[in-house]
């Protein structure tokens, strides 16, 4: 991953691959020290934001996902997360983004104009409702995109099937308001570039097993999950 200037962002460097390169992807092993981040690895950076919701969330999920996905795939992953704020220079050189929380989401009008022009360039970003965001998340999307509208994805869509299978869609790992969980998607030229994973709670069930308590497995199936975003990001065309 490279870094971009702050103010005047260059093309990504560390653009997602296309659907082509999945093979070579899914082929290289992990060589380095769990301490290290290999050259060229894939790095997910958390996003932080503004308005009072908690970015920070579920602190153990995505450590989790990622020793998960190291362990199950071959993908040159970095052991740990980074974190941006919109408009930084993690921000400009990450191209896997995610955010979660239960509050109130605020971007700025800037910030809603730096994160469009980064996902049209080839970033993506997974969202992932903790209980509680929905109304701010949809709120700032509209800002971000003012032109696109949510798609649920349908559980025969790739992302559900692409390592690991979900004949039914996203798994439920959390019951809050008896609500079906769903995966809703906006898209640019045929390419996903936000997943909104609503009413499932898959941050929890990434969490260390005693900190919710979720059975083993749909504990197991929240890790797949996860581990099928990364791959279906990393395979759009």
């Amino acid at each position: 991953m490279t870094n971009g200037s702050r103010h005047h962002p260059q093309p990504l460097s560390g653009r997602l691959p296309h659907g082509s390169a999945l093979a070579m992807i899914l082929a290289l092993l992990l060589t380095s020290g769990l301490g290290q981040t290999p050259p060229g690895a894939l790095v997910i950076t958390r996003l932080k934001y503004g308005g009072g919701g908690d970015w920070y969330a579920d602190p153990s999920s995505l450590p989790n996902l990622i020793a998960y996905t190291r362990q199950h795939t071959g993908i040159l992953i970095a052991p740990e997360e980074a974190r941006a704020v919109i408009g930084d220079d993690t921000f400009w050189g990450s191209t896997y983004l995610y955010m979660t929380g239960h509050g109130n989401i605020h971007f700025t009008n800037e910030e809603a104009t730096l994160l469009r022009s980064h996902l049209l360039a080839g970033a993506f970003l997974h969202a992932d409702d903790n209980y509680g965001m929905n109304s701010a998340f949809h709120r700032e999307m509209r800002k971000v995109f003012p032109d696109k509208d949510w798609v649920e994805l349908p559980p025969d869509h790739p992302i559900f099937n692409i390592v690991f299978p979900f004949p039914d869609g996203l798994p439920k790992v959390h019951e809050h308001d008896n609500q079906r969980p769903q995966g809703l998607g906006l898209f640019h030229e045929g390419r996903l570039i936000v997943f909104y994973t609503y009413e499932s709670d898959l941050g929890d069930g990434w969490e260390d097993p005693q900190v919710h308590d979720v059975p083993p497995d749909l504990r197991e199936a929240a890790l797949k999950m996860g581990v099928n975003i990364i791959v279906y990001a990393l395979s759009q065309s």
